[in-house]
């Protein structure tokens, strides 16, 4: 039977790091967290994509026992600061996560290497590698972004990159596997656009509604085929050969059980060319976020 459990990779952009339990009972954050890292390490999911935008969540990521079993994702510390600066930060995200090195340091804005600072952001995540703080540096490139040309320019070790059963841009255009080809891990973000699969019409934001009538379709499409949005969005993403990883992020050990589940079920057969959409406001909407 296939399996992609090993496809998966753990995004921490969504765990809950605040809010105080309403119940003596209910599980703080904190708990929340360890087991959402436990479940996945007990079921072989490899990678964690640590990168959270403010301190105290890579701390609570660091606490969690579990954490020993994941190749760690950091995100690299904008680069309008300095070198210093970025050196700095990722020092202080590894000592926050208790470990003295990580898997690899990712740019989080890929417009930041062609700016002013871009030559010394580059220079400087080159020297942490060498250094042996960090195995590879990796890039978050919209389709926008020119992932290839940044791959070509710059030889990452990792493209991370919006591709879902939606969004097809960059499969479509072979412009992943391009990249695959090369040599770069691609790891595919955004696999839900944003959710916008599991909205019903009612709920779209105003400025997506343009894009009801083909999310009706695709859901459609889902259902006749005696499959649900979360296992062919899933599906769809883990099938993919350009595909090293694929990042979900979870706010829940439930959730993540369910995806975990979905990974490990052959992906069901639909018409996966047929989902793709072709409108941009949702499309840019739904792939800019984690």
């Amino acid at each position: 039977m296939v399996s992609y459990v090993s496809k998966l990779a753990l995004g921490a952009s969504q765990f809950r790091f605040e809010g105080a339990a309403t119940h003596p009972r209910a599980r703080t954050p904190q708990a929340e967290i360890a087991e959402i890292i436990a479940v996945g390490a007990r079921s072989g999911v490899a990678i964690l994509d640590a990168a959270v935008p403010f301190d105290s969540g890579e701390a609570i990521i660091g606490a969690a026992p579990n954490l020993h079993s994941y190749r760690l994702l950091v995100r690299a510390a904008r680069a309008d600061k300095g070198p210093e600066h970025v050196e700095a930060e990722a020092r202080a995200s590894l000592a926050r996560l208790g470990v003295a090195r990580a898997e690899a340091i990712i740019v989080q804005n890929a417009g930041e290497l062609f700016g002013r600072c871009g030559p010394d952001l580059w220079d400087k995540l080159l020297d942490l590698k060498e250094q042996g703080l960090f195995e590879k540096i990796g890039v978050v490139a919209l389709a926008s972004d020119d992932p290839l040309g940044i791959a070509k320019r710059f030889h990452p070790d990792i493209i991370q990159a919006p591709a879902s059963l939606l969004d097809q841009r960059l499969l479509a255009s072979r412009t992943l596997a391009a990249v695959a080809d090369m040599g770069v891990e691609v790891h595919l973000r955004s696999i839900f656009l944003q959710g916008l699969l599991f909205l019903p019409p009612d709920r779209m934001p105003a400025p997506l509604k343009g894009a009801a009538s083909s999310l009706s379709r695709v859901r459609r499409m889902i259902a006749e085929g005696r499959s649900d949005p979360m296992q062919a969005a899933l599906g769809f993403a883990l099938s993919r050969p350009e595909a090293s990883a694929v990042i979900v992020n979870v706010t829940s050990a439930q959730e993540l059980n369910a995806m975990i589940a979905a990974a490990a079920s052959p992906p069901p057969e639909l018409d996966w060319e047929g989902m793709a959409i072709d409108d941009a406001a949702a499309l840019d909407h739904g792939s800019a976020a984690a």
